[in-house]
């Protein structure tokens, strides 16, 4: 059987441990090896969303609507070398076109330390890029590329939130760095947790059975319209390779932050300042940094959080979840239970810090 370790779920903070770029590859965890990379927990959805109505397309459709938007990117860094010293290497991953300004989104973890950055498109052109805006507490990033405005075919980005498990999905990226890989499949969960390269978590994550390899990075998840529902970003598996558990961000995190990236070169996000017990069927306060939110209202380790602001937190995803749905400086209030006795606070979410 294989083991999954449970560390500390953070609402909004930090996770467990996590592999960088890796060559342009995936964050992936290893089953067999008890020092995960990744963390996923699972998650219980009382209501998927019913199918869209629309006809589907098909795989062929869908890749000759969406392949020249879909791009792979090189990029040059330093690496340390086994005795101390450092040279340079290249890693690949991919990305997409966001918009007619040449904005392209990626992962984070595809472009971080990057040296340079250079882009090719489906034409076999190459243009180089400079980074925009990276943010890795969701390992999102925005590239822009000095390439002729007649090679920008911007993807139409849709709403995670209407897939349901079982709907199908398509995956075009440039795993190995073989560029416009399309693999096919089907949403297999949804509302995961992964762990970003900052150790915080990405709640809602989409989980599918597409082959995502190393490569895939940044890639774009795409349902049966064509819409980009989700950005490629790790694989669960023990040989690093793909075994069928792939997770991509969702496309509303997408809404969310890249704008900002684009606008600020950062993001912002909510931040209340407790870690949580990964392993409890509630949300149970595992710490509380000082000087947070919730140090300054009194919440305590062994506090189980019941709602935050309109939305009952059963579980740790869930507190997750309600807290990425504000922004700082959104006053709200906490519901918790201490000692058999329930009690309420209002309190103002911060700023996650870095």
């Amino acid at each position: 059987m294989s083991r999954r370790s449970h560390l500390p779920l953070i609402a909004s903070l930090l996770v467990a441990a996590c592999l960088g770029a890796g060559g342009g590859a995936l964050l992936y965890r290893s089953f067999s090896d008890s020092s995960s990379k990744t963390v996923v927990h699972d998650v219980t959805v009382p209501d998927s969303q019913p199918a869209s109505s629309t006809s589907p397309l098909s795989v062929n459709e869908i890749y000759r609507r969406t392949n020249q938007g879909i791009v792979k990117i090189t990029v040059s860094s330093l690496a340390t070398t086994t005795f101390g010293g450092t040279q340079q290497q290249e890693s690949q991953g991919s990305g997409w076109v966001y918009d007619a300004n040449g904005d392209i989104v990626t992962d984070q973890h595809v472009v971080a330390g990057a040296r340079s950055i250079k882009v090719t498109f489906s034409n076999g052109k190459t243009y180089s890029a400079k980074l925009v805006g990276a943010d890795g507490s969701t390992d999102l990033a925005v590239i822009k590329a000095s390439a002729p405005s007649s090679l920008l075919h911007p993807l139409s980005l849709g709403d995670s939130s209407k897939l349901s498990v079982g709907d199908g999905v398509v995956v075009i990226g440039s795993p190995f760095g073989l560029s416009e890989t399309v693999t096919s499949g089907i949403v297999s969960a949804l509302h995961r947790t992964i762990t970003s390269p900052t150790r915080f978590s990405i709640p809602d994550s989409i989980q599918t059975d597409a082959a995502i390899n190393h490569g895939n990075s940044g890639g774009a998840l795409l349902n049966l319209q064509g819409e980009v529902v989700g950005v490629t970003a790790q694989i669960d598996s023990s040989s690093g390779g793909n075994e069928g558990v792939g997770f991509a961000i969702p496309s509303n995190t997408v809404h969310s932050v890249v704008p900002q990236l684009i606008s600020t070169g950062k993001a912002q996000h909510a931040y209340l300042g407790i870690s949580l017990d990964s392993t409890a069927n509630n949300a149970l306060v595992a710490g509380v940094k000082s000087n947070t939110p919730a140090a300054k209202a009194g919440l305590k380790t062994g506090d189980v959080i019941t709602s935050l602001g309109s939305a009952q937190t059963t579980t740790p995803d869930q507190l997750a979840s309600a807290i990425a749905a504000h922004k700082p400086g959104d006053r709200v209030t906490v519901t918790y239970q201490r000692g058999g006795q329930s009690h309420t606070v209002t309190l103002t979410l911060a700023s996650r810090p870095s």
